[in-house]
């Protein structure tokens, strides 16, 4: 009985240290998800709670309509900036992690190029905007030398998106270079000495050692990357402000935006928020089964 009761004030005590978290995470995420899949049925502008309006599926069915501009080219959009600038970003990391791993002043290199994903991305998406300038631009001015043609990277419909998904894979390089660089140095040298008096290749050892015992920080970093760049906002919004020219860089983010804070259209933007959120559900279930297997292959 002394100790059931020591048990329970144990647990008592626990979940008391535990409350502030649980409150934050009802006020600030429960709560919030609740309300919002509840607008996500209604219509109402934002303001007077009197004012909401039952709707039912309508906002749901202007989403899927042929006319709506929703699913394509905005949802279209979405995925293909997550897509390309994950591809960048883990591509490049994967490779700047593999390099300052055998570097002497690591931690300096790994500093550096962690330094974009700590500074704001409003800071960062002004600085590409000078670079992207027409008219004198540095990646412009040093297209001139070479005799290429300028650009209008983000006037131009067929190279907005591009423009945009370059900044965002470049933005994303340093955090997952940080995991997979630790991903790295968790990897026992005994396997790598093993594969050595085996007489293994490089590329042997690489797709046969690192990349199943990297597989966690992989499935780690292209997981949250994704989901990231389907989120995505903030950098469209300060390139583009509305997701010109036309919707050819508009994307989920924005588009919820603009419906709930500049039409006041607080219920559709809720219902695009639950598709897009179905969506990265998806993503993410398939990218788990796809990464569920891993281990140390036969070199």
């Amino acid at each position: 009985m002394k100790r059931s009761g020591l048990a329970k004030r144990e647990s008592a005590v626990g979940f008391l240290f535990l409350s502030p978290v649980f409150v934050f995470y009802s006020i600030f995420l429960v709560i919030p998800f609740f309300f919002s899949l509840f607008l996500s049925f209604t219509e109402w502008g934002g303001f007077d709670l009197a004012e909401i309006k039952w709707v039912g599926f309508a906002n749901y069915k202007a989403i899927f309509s042929p006319d709506s501009t929703f699913l394509y080219p905005i949802l279209t959009n979405t995925f293909i900036f997550a897509f390309g600038t994950v591809l960048i970003s883990f591509v490049c990391a994967l490779g700047v992690a593999y390099l300052i791993t055998r570097l002497r002043w690591e931690g300096l290199w790994r500093t550096l190029y962690f330094l974009p994903a700590v500074t704001t991305i409003v800071a960062i998406g002004n600085i590409w905007l000078y670079l992207y300038n027409p008219t004198n631009g540095l990646i412009n001015e040093i297209f001139t030398w070479f005799g290429i043609p300028q650009q209008n990277f983000l006037q131009d419909s067929n190279i907005a998106l591009s423009s945009i998904i370059v900044v965002g894979g470049w933005l994303g390089i340093g955090s997952s270079m940080l995991i997979l660089s630790a991903g790295l140095k968790a990897i026992p040298e005994d396997f790598y000495e093993a594969a050595e008096l085996e007489g293994a290749g490089l590329r042997k050892v690489f797709t046969g050692i690192t990349l199943p015992l990297l597989k966690p920080s992989i499935t780690f970093v292209l997981i949250t990357s994704f989901i990231g760049g389907l989120q995505s906002f903030t950098l469209t919004m300060v390139m583009t402000k509305t997701g010109g020219p036309g919707d050819s860089t508009n994307v989920a983010g924005l588009e919820m935006y603009k419906q709930a804070f500049s039409f006041g259209n607080w219920g559709l933007a809720s219902a695009m928020a639950f598709v897009l959120f179905v969506c990265v559900m998806i993503v993410t279930a398939i990218q788990l089964k796809f990464f569920k297997r891993g281990g140390v292959e036969s070199y």
